[in-house]
């Protein structure tokens, strides 16, 4: 087994799986969260990952991740390495009507900087 997780899916959720590719050394995504749980898998490479209220992380090829979605802010999903791609399956699950990733906008980072954990 690779993780376990109880989520709370929003009801009649619609749920998409993509593969995401990042050239060596890409920041990734900019800051965003998603109204739904996601659940990932790094194929290649390693990823920096953080979620509101936890400390960095770097999950590497073989392992998995998820995050549980709603107003928990996804600060990085980057490349961690900038000598190899990183390649990653996630499968997220999204309110109906609603955008499967909104991007968290400078002045909201700001607002909740005491809720970023310290590296």
């Amino acid at each position: 087994m690779l993780q376990e997780a109880q989520p709370a899916i929003p009801g009649g959720a619609h749920v998409m799986t993509v593969v995401v590719d990042y050239p060596p050394g890409s920041p990734g995504a900019p800051p965003h969260r998603h109204t739904g749980p996601c659940f990932g898998y790094v194929t290649e490479g390693e990823m920096r990952f953080e979620l509101e209220g936890e400390p960095m992380r770097v999950v590497r090829a073989g392992e998995a991740f998820w995050e549980p979605g709603g107003d928990v802010i996804h600060y990085q999903d980057g490349n961690n390495r900038d000598d190899v791609p990183l390649r990653f399956v996630v499968t997220m699950m999204c309110a109906p009507d609603q955008p499967m990733l909104t991007v968290v906008e400078a002045d909201e980072l700001e607002r909740r900087a005491s809720r970023r954990a310290k590296n």
